[in-house]
């Protein structure tokens, strides 16, 4: 990066594709699952994945908004010699898709949020409403700081890291409904875990500072998005429930939400992604 920082970057899929600029969960890293890259590739998509700041090989910037994302992405984009792509984002990534297309406009083609966080500072609403115990409390200790918010993620990073697909499910237990818990059992489960490994090798700086943007100010309108923007959200959601989805499908102009009943937080775009990365592909005939 020109500031001197490394960013760790995988691309996979056709080289003359359309980059899909896919920004993960937090946490997470650039770690490609193999469903999406499968889903991707037979859109003729070239999938391009990134570890934020903090994440894996990423270095860290400490202090960073939700909309310094868009620099990042505008440094891959020309490192690949791409005009435009499409961007999506999954739960922590929901925010960060947002701000690129807020940010690059006609760069982006279109832009595509499963299951993403609203942001913290919404008058009459409650971020962690409707959340899992263990989002409750990381968020609280969130609100207040990196002194307090530190040595909670340094606790939880153990059963994290390194940890198997049946290990995840009782790490994450007060977050995971049914629907999600079958998702753990299979192929995802097992890059699940990996992306999780990748993601904490080198500590928790990038999900502390992805958890510290959310409870901050993101720093872009998401009024002043006018690419084509696609939402889906499941009702069983305890990571990002309902409401944000809801809340989200109010503020951006345009937008084509589906909230879908029955759906978790991880089984909406499991078992749904070859639809919902077709939906946003078709912006670009």
């Amino acid at each position: 990066m020109p500031d001197g920082r490394d960013l760790e970057v995988v691309v996979s899929g056709p080289a003359d594709g359309i980059p899909l600029v896919y920004h993960h969960g937090t946490p997470g890293s650039a770690h490609q699952s193999r469903s999406t890259a499968r889903a991707a590739h037979a859109l003729g998509l070239r999938l391009v994945t990134f570890s934020r700041p903090g994440y894996g090989g990423s270095h860290r910037r400490a202090g960073r908004a939700v909309a310094d994302v868009a620099e990042d992405v505008t440094a891959i984009l020309d490192a690949l010699g791409a005009d435009r792509c499409l961007t999506a984002g999954w739960s922590g990534g929901g925010p960060h898709a947002l701000a690129t297309a807020a940010a690059l406009g006609d760069r982006v083609a279109g832009a595509l949020v499963i299951a993403g966080v609203m942001p913290a500072d919404v008058p009459g609403t409650e971020l962690t409403a409707g959340m899992g115990e263990q989002n409750v409390e990381e968020f609280a200790l969130a609100s207040t700081g990196e002194t307090a918010l530190r040595p909670y993620l340094e606790a939880e990073a153990p059963g994290l890291r390194g940890a198997s697909a049946a290990e995840l499910i009782a790490a994450l237990a007060s977050l995971l409904p049914e629907v999600d818990r079958a998702c753990l059992t299979d192929e995802y489960g097992e890059d699940l875990a990996a992306d999780f490994s990748a993601a904490l090798a080198h500590g928790v700086d990038g999900w502390l500072d992805d958890d510290l943007a959310f409870t901050r100010p993101w720093g872009f309108d998401l009024a002043s998005i006018a690419t084509p923007t696609f939402l889906w959200q499941g009702t069983e959601d305890l990571m990002v429930p309902l409401a944000h989805g809801e809340w989200l499908a109010g503020e951006i102009p345009g937008i084509r939400a589906h909230l879908v009943p029955g759906e978790g937080h991880l089984s909406i775009g499991v078992g749904r992604l070859p639809q919902i990365l077709g939906e946003l592909a078709a912006v670009l005939r």
